[in-house]
């Protein structure tokens, strides 16, 4: 797990995939690339979404999720997690799941298991600021 300030860069998301690449036990990769929306809430509309964390807590339900997934999925090889701290803008993106796996099947649905699991556990909160600079906290979704 790595919390990364700010948004997601693609050029880190392309390392990722670049990385993934290099493992020649594994012939399915799948990403989950989680975006920030521009959502209307009360007739306001969402500028961008400041995540705060609790680094250490972070980390550890992490990799509890990352070894629940390789005990449950065989033929899952690799899965990495990165998540926005700080303030990112609608259409910027906070958040990559990506699970390399020996087969498609299993990369599919370990990464979309990974994402219901750190929607859940990582405790990350998210505060939404409106173009009107008034702010909520918001729920996981």
């Amino acid at each position: 797990m790595i919390l990364i300030d700010g948004p997601l860069s693609p050029d880190t998301i392309a390392g990722i995939i670049e990385k993934a690449g290099n493992n020649t036990e594994t012939g399915g990769h799948s990403l989950f690339i989680g975006e920030v929306r521009r959502d209307n809430v009360g007739g306001r509309s969402v500028r961008a979404i400041e995540y705060s964390a609790y680094e250490e807590m972070v980390v550890g339900e992490a990799d509890k999720i990352r070894k629940l997934i390789l005990s449950e999925f065989d033929d899952v090889k690799a899965i990495r997690i990165l998540h926005s701290k700080g303030v990112v803008n609608a259409g910027e993106i906070s958040l990559l799941v990506a699970v390399s796996a020996g087969h498609r099947h299993q990369a599919i649905s370990a990464c979309a298991k990974a994402v219901e699991l750190v929607k859940e556990r990582l405790p990350v909160w998210k505060k939404e600021i409106f173009d009107d600079n008034s702010d909520q906290w918001k729920q996981n979704d």
